[in-house]
């Protein structure tokens, strides 16, 4: 059983990743950026960087119109001193225009994951040090459920499994997407947990 200082410390992350889904949804940057470590970097599928140029990438597509959001399941948090693995269930939603049999089709993406996080004590308050998400599965759905959608079925394809229809969305607005992001099983994630573990006890962070 962890003692009560690790409990503590275990609410505390937990209520920075909700915050972080909260506050970014929400476009409230400036709390938003409260959240990360002054050396925060963020990983996702369209973006990998600094935070503080995650954020104003979001902020450049909030304004054309891109719809991203997030709702978040159970956690579990591993304390080492000033360090800390994080990982909480996800999913991330997006809501774009793909080919449809009659023209174009607006849908929702939904992708099943997790968030796998290096967190660390910074002035005393755990901040988000390195967000890598691991993407488990998606679908995606017209909102209008009449709706025929006609995929590109090669484009599908050429995308990883876990994160297929999301990959597709996001290239047909123009976004570069990374490719060998970890998933449910693999040499990737085998990998992603081997870094949390040795940098848990005081390894260095390997991005």
């Amino acid at each position: 059983m962890n003692d009560h200082s690790d409990l503590d410390s275990e609410l505390l992350i937990r209520q920075m990743v909700e915050r972080w889904a909260v506050w970014r949804d929400a476009g409230d940057w400036e709390r938003f950026a409260t959240v990360w470590h002054p050396e925060g970097v963020m990983m996702a599928t369209w973006f990998q960087g600094p935070f503080a140029d995650f954020i104003r990438v979001t902020k450049e597509g909030w304004a054309k119109g891109v719809s991203i959001l997030h709702f978040l399941g159970g956690s579990a948090v591993e304390v080492a001193g000033e360090r800390a693995i994080a990982q909480t269930k996800m999913t991330i939603s997006q809501r774009g225009m793909v080919e449809g049999a009659d023209g174009p089709v607006l849908c929702d993406v939904v992708c099943t994951g997790r968030f796998y996080d290096f967190v660390e004590k910074h002035e005393g308050q755990w901040k988000l040090l390195h967000r890598q998400p691991i993407y488990e599965k998606d679908r995606i759905d017209p909102v209008d459920s009449s709706a025929s959608l006609k995929l590109d079925a090669q484009a599908l394809a050429a995308f990883p499994e876990g994160y297929r229809h999301l990959a597709y969305i996001q290239t047909r607005i123009g976004y570069t997407v990374k490719l060998d992001m970890p998933m449910l099983k693999g040499p990737v994630v085998e990998e992603l947990y081997c870094r949390g573990a040795r940098w848990l006890v005081g390894g260095p962070l390997e991005r």
